[in-house]
């Protein structure tokens, strides 16, 4: 039954139009993931705006997401840039934290969680703008102390809640911890917080499977877009993370902050 009603949901909603849509804005949601996180802001929106039912949407944007996600992940592995050493640790405790947020979902509503991001996200724009707190020195390398290990540990379990309990900009909020708190340059802070960010996807995409609300073939087509600005992304972070990643951090903070808002 459930295949049945995905398999319908695919056929009404898999057409010209959709797809459109649906793939440069993919292409776009993937390449600003890769570099600043908060590619959710876009693509989301994107199925929605297709005219997908909201938990299909959700469902299937987690597929698409997932892959990408990977692709940019798979690649700063390549290049050396995640440290496996103390990145194991915050997973551990991002997996807590996004089963504890999942819960809380249940005693908190979104509006109330806005409240705080609209006192959160100006304090997180100045910390990028201020480039003694926002590092981009890439020859500095991680400090491996009982300090980093705490940071990185903690700031996986806040934003790891964040992320199950409401979500968007996950991905920044991540990469501003590991850069400002553990004090990493702006590629190796990138590339773990993806570890991390690749980890919660692919949990919330078992659940989103498992309640049948996942359109499989337009996800992996989505895929292939997403998955190919990720990969184009990650490569203007690696090449030259000091002039992209900053504004592209702003612009992700503006767009949650226009969301926000919005849904007031």
């Amino acid at each position: 039954m459930v295949l049945y009603h995905c398999g319908v949901i695919f056929l009404e909603y898999l057409n010209f139009k959709t797809l459109i849509i649906l793939c440069p804005l993919l292409f776009f949601a993937g390449f600003v993931d890769s570099i600043g996180g908060g590619g959710g802001l876009i693509s989301l929106p994107a199925f929605l705006f297709a005219g997908l039912p909201v938990h299909t949407a959700i469902g299937t944007n987690k597929l698409q997401s997932t892959f990408g996600t990977f692709i940019s992940t798979f690649r700063f592995i390549r290049h050396g840039y995640v440290s496996f050493k103390l990145i194991i640790p915050s997973i551990i405790t991002a997996f807590i934290g996004s089963a504890l947020g999942s819960r809380l979902t249940l005693f908190f509503s979104e509006k109330q969680l806005s409240y705080i991001m609209i006192v959160v996200l100006p304090i997180s724009a100045l910390l990028v703008l201020n480039k003694k707190l926002f590092n981009v020195d890439l020859e500095q390398k991680i400090t491996y102390n009982r300090k980093t290990y705490i940071t990185t540990s903690i700031s996986s379990l806040i934003i790891g809640c964040y992320d199950g309990f409401y979500g968007p900009g996950t991905g920044t909020f991540l990469i501003l911890a590991f850069t400002i708190l553990a004090k990493m340059n702006a590629v190796s802070a990138n590339a773990n917080a993806k570890v991390i960010n690749l980890t919660t996807n692919f949990a919330s995409l078992i659940v989103f499977l498992l309640s049948g609300k996942t359109i499989m073939a337009l996800g992996l087509i989505g895929a292939l877009f997403n998955m190919a600005g990720n990969y184009v992304g990650s490569g203007f972070v690696i090449a030259d993370a000091q002039k992209i990643m900053r504004p592209v951090i702003i612009f992700v903070l503006l767009l949650l902050t226009i969301k926000i808002i919005g849904g007031f």
